[in-house]
């Protein structure tokens, strides 16, 4: 299904209102959050949930047929609805990406949300409340942090230039990872979706997500790509589509860069 330019930007309008709603909310909770531990290995808060309760409520006040994959469901598993309607349109949700950051009143972390169609993002916004960056694009646009018009660059690895890590590996640590930080200017932020944002900002030459899910990426492959980065998995392949009515929660490592850095990043990978 093909949305015209008027229609993306619809979505992304209203994925920036929730985001930014969802975003001040979480803020202005920091100080009062109460922490649990879901699936045995990840924090999660009441914010977490209240702030993926305020999103879905804002999105469906436009789009009340939409479909929803979202982080936060029941017993630790994700929340999923399907589309109601003619419109096959996904809304992915991460409400607090960088959860582990928040709960320990660092604030770092960011609001991500992606309206997804035919399993593959077409309108992304991630943002950051702590310093009000908004990061923002449809397929096929320009992306932009707040006002100003972003480009991923082409600048190598090097000692000088910041390449994002993830900070969960998986059992083991990969073999690659030393070469990795012997390179760059290595930095884990705590928040997949920032990472991402500031490959299209050019701010990090690439970042490399090992267990990432669906909501964690989305958005910024949307921006990522929008900003002349390449987003791809660990053999250079399409991350999309990704069938929504039976994802459970899979994990898509992906490598977003720019188109220097990603094929370094690439062959240090699979080297």
């Amino acid at each position: 299904m093909d949305l015209q330019p008027v229609q993306l930007n619809a979505l992304l309008e209203t994925a920036v209102d929730a985001a930014r709603l969802a975003g001040r909310q979480a803020f202005e909770q920091m100080s009062l959050v109460e922490v649990s531990v879901k699936n045995g290995s990840e924090l999660v808060t009441e914010a977490d949930r209240a702030c993926q309760r305020d999103i879905i409520q804002r999105v469906r006040a436009d789009f009340p047929d939409h479909g929803f994959v979202a982080e936060e469901g029941d017993g630790g598993r994700l929340f999923r609805q399907p589309p109601r309607g003619t419109e096959p349109v996904w809304w992915v949700i991460d409400p607090i990406d960088g959860t582990n950051n928040f709960a320990r009143g660092l604030p770092v972390f960011a609001v991500s949300i992606a309206a997804m169609i035919d399993g593959s993002p077409v309108a992304g916004v991630i943002y950051d409340p702590a310093a009000n960056l908004l990061f923002a694009a449809v397929r096929g646009g320009q992306a932009r942090m707040n006002e100003t018009v972003l480009a991923a660059g082409d600048e190598p690895i090097s000692l000088f230039v910041s390449v994002g890590l993830d900070c969960h590996f998986g059992p083991t640590v990969p073999r690659w990872l030393p070469q990795v930080m012997l390179k760059s200017r290595f930095r884990n932020l705590g928040t997949t979706a920032l990472q991402m944002a500031f490959v299209a900002k050019g701010a990090m030459a690439g970042t490399i997500a090992c267990t990432p899910k669906v909501w964690d990426i989305a958005a910024g492959a949307v921006i990522a790509e929008a900003a002349g980065a390449v987003v791809t998995d660990w053999q250079g392949r399409a991350l999309w589509p990704v069938d929504l009515a039976s994802y459970e929660g899979q994990r898509l490592p992906c490598v977003a860069a720019n188109p220097t850095a990603h094929g370094q990043l690439l062959a240090m990978i699979n080297g």
